[in-house]
């Protein structure tokens, strides 16, 4: 089942286009990483497939309505800032707004919120408030606040910035475990490791333009290494898994 479909979506910042007409499709048990360097067009891409930003082309999520999309797809952009003082377990629970409607929590709306917080390792942070904790334990809070959301489809802004390497293998593991299971995600990514090791699936952005789509193997390349990123890697299938490691500037 498709969970995204793109068109020839294309965004303009003035005369020249930031997104220049991609196309793709994500669907059920994909966990597609969104890579390329500053300035490529992830968060614009990601912002106009939710409608959030004017465009050209088709996105199959930007022409539903806002509750029907946020029943679709959960967001967690790149800001990371809590503003108000309210309870952990408070916030997460707002993710559960668009099935809640008029009605009250329900037993289902509360494990859904417990589940979140036990996969993102916060259970015993559910009483204190969101403003006292840590930078990374706040974009832990965002993330769990988008998983107690139970969309099909999760679409996640550099998620993982900021978080310490234990944590950012366990996102990434447990993004892994929830597409396995039938769900899908969309995640922009710096770390091409993590998006080598976790993901089914890369997308790789330049300039606004899809220039490499697939495997992580078939994408992460010497030329596009050296022609995108400016940098030269390592790409190895090894016991462990596959490992990516950037070595050095590209000459």
């Amino acid at each position: 089942m498709t969970l995204l479909a793109l068109d020839g979506l294309t965004v303009h910042r003035g005369p020249c286009p930031v997104v220049d007409g991609v196309s793709l499709t994500i669907g059920q048990g994909e966990l597609v990483g969104l890579i390329g360097p500053n300035g490529a067009g992830k968060t614009t891409l990601m912002r106009a497939a939710l409608g959030l930003l004017p465009h050209r082309g088709e996105s199959s999520l930007a022409r539903l309505s806002p509750r029907e999309r946020a029943r679709a797809a959960a967001w967690m952009p790149q800001m990371r800032e809590i503003a108000w003082p309210v309870s952990v377990e408070r916030l997460v629970t707002l993710g559960r707004l668009p099935h809640l409607g008029a009605r009250r929590a329900t037993d289902a709306d509360r494990a859904a919120v417990a589940r979140a917080l036990e996969w993102m390792d916060l259970a015993a942070f559910a009483g204190r408030p969101a403003t006292e904790l840590s930078g990374g334990e706040q974009a832990r809070v965002l993330i769990a606040r988008a998983l107690a959301q139970e969309a099909p489809l999760l679409m996640a802004d550099e998620p993982v910035a900021g978080l310490d390497p234990a944590h950012q293998i366990a996102t990434m593991a447990l993004f892994r475990r929830l597409s396995e299971a039938g769900k899908g995600a969309l995640v922009s990514l710096h770390d091409l490791g993590l998006a080598a090791r976790h993901c089914t699936r890369l997308v790789l952005l330049h300039h606004g333009r899809l220039v490499a789509e697939g495997p992580p193997e078939a994408v992460l390349t010497e030329g596009n290494l050296r022609d995108v990123f400016g940098v030269r890697g390592w790409f190895g299938a090894t016991e462990h898994g596959p490992v990516f490691q950037p070595l050095e500037l590209a000459s």
